[in-house]
This record gives structure tokens, C-alpha cells and sequence, in this order.
């Protein structure tokens, strides 16, 4: 492990920090420390960044609630860039989105679509999205026209389905109809304004080390 005086800072007395999330692995956003807010990342465990237009410091998510718990703090060969893996309370972009890349300035096609990691949050984004922009003919615009009490009813059918499938001992079965229940479980958790990190957070609570 190497000390924070080794890190190399530029003229300015800055180094850049990428943020990754510690779940996905997806790159949220670059930020600058210097040595200050590097010392109080470590000492707080929570993201502080150097503002380079306020010319001041600033905690991640000290307006927004968005806070960044850091997990890890690795230096690259020539210590002149931090990788800053974090668990995030929240969105890490200013406008709201996950990451802060999401505009493409080139991608190759199909390929790259397929690159992208499919994750729950994900899935909630898209959910999000047809609550919000009705799709004509999408289902999930669908059940959020029909209303609460149709997503508790399929929300008791899919349930009653993973039940009997695993019964069954049909693995396939199983891991078809879950996919399904985990759906309509968060069409619900949309309905109810209720997020993925909401829930992680209320798993996080019960978690006992042992």
C-alpha cells in the first residue's frame, strides 16, 4: 500500500479521479482531489472532490444526498490518477442519470449495445421511463394505466407460478418465472415511488457479519 504523499499532483496540485461503481463496475463520473480532499475521502470514507471553477472543496452528495462510500482507493503505475471504487446512495450525475457518460461519441453498432451490462437498475430505468413517457402497445404502460390493483394481482400470479415451477424441480421454469415476478415486483416499486437503492438499503441494515 502505498502513502498519499506519493501521489503525483499536476501544476495546479491536482489529480483526476475516475469513480466506479462497486456493483456494476460501470464508470459514473471523473472529478479532481488534491491532497486535502484525498485526506478527507480516506478519514470520512465518503467521495470529496476539488471543485476547479468554485476553486473550493465539495462532498459528493452534500446537497443532493447523492453520497459516494468509497470501498477502495487505487493509485495507477505512474500515481498520477485515482481509481476510486464506490457504493453510491444515489444517482452520481448532476441531471440525475446513474453516469455521467451516456452521450455516445462513437460506437460501432450492435456490438456495442451488447456491451452494455444489463443490471436492475436498468430495468428500473426503462420501467421508470414508461410510467413517465407512455408507450402505446407496451405492457408496462399497460399495467400502470390499469393501476395499482392489477400489478398486485400479477404480482400474485407470478408469485404463484416461481411456487409451482419450483415444485416442479424445473430449474429453467423457475429462473423464467422469477425473472418475471422480479418485473412485476418493481413495476410495483415504480407505482410506489420506491427505488432499488431503497431496497438495498433496507438488505444493508439487516446484514450481520458472521
Amino acid at each position: 500500500m502505498i502513502d498519499i504523499a506519493d501521489i503525483k499532483y499536476d501544476d495546479s496540485g491536482l489529480v483526476p479521479a475516475v469513480i466506479v461503481d462497486f456493483e456494476t463496475g460501470a464508470v459514473l463520473m471523473v472529478a479532481y482531489m488534491n491532497a486535502e480532499s484525498l485526506k478527507i475521502s480516506i478519514d470520512e470514507g465518503k467521495t470529496c472532490f476539488w471543485s476547479r471553477s468554485r476553486s473550493e472543496l465539495w462532498r459528493k452528495g452534500e446537497t443532493s444526498g447523492n453520497v459516494q462510500h468509497i470501498v477502495s482507493i487505487k493509485a495507477d503505475c505512474d500515481k498520477d490518477t485515482l481509481l476510486v471504487t464506490v457504493k453510491k446512495d444515489g444517482p452520481a450525475c448532476h441531471t440525475g442519470a446513474e453516469s455521467c457518460f451516456f452521450d455516445d461519441v462513437y460506437c460501432s453498432g450492435k456490438e456495442h449495445e451488447q456491451s452494455k451490462p444489463f443490471t436492475l437498475n436498468t430495468l428500473h430505468d426503462i420501467i421508470v421511463d414508461r410510467k413517465q413517457n407512455k408507450k402505446p402497445g407496451s405492457y408496462t404502460t399497460y399495467l400502470f394505466e390499469k393501476g395499482i390493483d392489477k400489478i398486485l394481482k400479477k404480482l400474485g400470479e407470478e408469485s404463484t407460478e416461481v411456487i409451482i415451477a419450483a415444485k416442479g424441480n424445473d430449474k429453467a421454469e423457475t429462473i423464467y418465472e422469477l425473472a418475471d415476478l422480479v418485473y412485476h415486483a418493481m413495476v410495483l416499486m415504480t407505482e410506489m415511488e420506491i427505488t432499488p437503492q431503497d431496497v438495498k438499503q433496507e438488505l444493508a441494515s439487516r446484514h450481520v457479519e458472521g
